[in-house]
C-alpha cells in the first residue's frame, strides 16, 4: 500500500510515520491484492486530543475511520480496530450479496482464519430500534440549523427550498455545521 500521511498542528516524525505504516500495513492480509490507490492518513491535534483519520478507497467500498485519544499511538491502534471491524462487515455483506466470480467478493481474502464466524455474526446484528416519519417542510439552510438547535439534535433532515432536494444539516465536532446533499 502507498501512504499519504500528513499532519495538522503536529509534525509527522519518522517514528510516527513508521508506526502508521506498520499498523495500517497489517490490513493488507485481508485483501487478495493490495489496494492500488493511496491510503490517506491525517494526524492532528485539536484541544489536547490526538486525532487520526484513515481513508482507504477500494473498488466499490471506501473504508474510513477516525479516532481521538490523549495518546497518538493509542489513537492509531484504535483506528486500526475500527477498520478491521469495517472489513469484517463488508466481507460478510459481500459474501452474502455477491455469489458470482469477478465481483466485489474477490476484494477480500476467503476465510484464512482471519475472522471467526462468531465475530462476523455479532457485528452483523443491525437492528432498527425506532422508526420515525415526518413531513419535510421546505426551508433554507439557516432555518434548518435553527430548527436543529431548537430540538437539541446533532442533525436535522429538511427539504431545501432552493434546490427542492432532501438535505441533512449536522453539527460537527469542531462546533461548525456540515451539509449533506444528493449528488446530481
Amino acid at each position: 500500500m502507498k501512504y499519504n500521511i500528513r499532519g495538522e498542528n503536529i509534525e509527522v516524525t519518522s517514528a510516527l510515520r513508521d508506526y502508521v505504516e506498520k499498523k495500517i500495513g497489517k490490513l493488507e492480509r485481508y485483501f487478495d491484492a493490495p489496494p492500488t490507490s493511496d491510503v490517506h492518513v491525517t494526524l492532528s491535534v485539536l484541544k489536547g486530543l490526538q486525532n487520526v483519520e484513515v481513508t482507504i478507497p477500494l473498488t466499490g467500498v471506501i473504508l474510513r475511520a477516525e479516532e481521538k485519544n490523549e495518546d497518538m499511538y493509542a489513537s492509531i491502534d484504535l483506528v486500526l480496530d475500527k477498520l478491521e471491524r469495517q472489513i469484517r462487515k463488508h466481507k460478510t455483506k459481500v459474501n452474502r450479496k455477491f455469489r458470482q466470480e469477478g465481483s466485489l467478493r474477490t476484494l477480500f481474502k476467503e476465510n484464512g482464519n482471519l475472522f471467526s464466524q462468531t465475530n462476523i455474526e455479532e457485528e452483523d446484528d443491525l437492528e432498527v430500534v425506532r422508526n420515525k416519519k415526518f413531513t419535510l417542510k421546505p426551508m433554507d439552510l439557516e432555518e434548518a440549523i435553527l430548527q436543529m438547535n431548537m430540538v437539541g439534535h446533532n442533525f436535522f433532515v429538511f427539504s431545501n427550498m432552493d434546490t427542492e432536494d432532501v438535505n441533512v444539516v449536522y453539527k460537527r465536532d469542531d462546533g461548525k455545521y456540515g451539509l449533506i446533499e444528493p449528488a446530481k
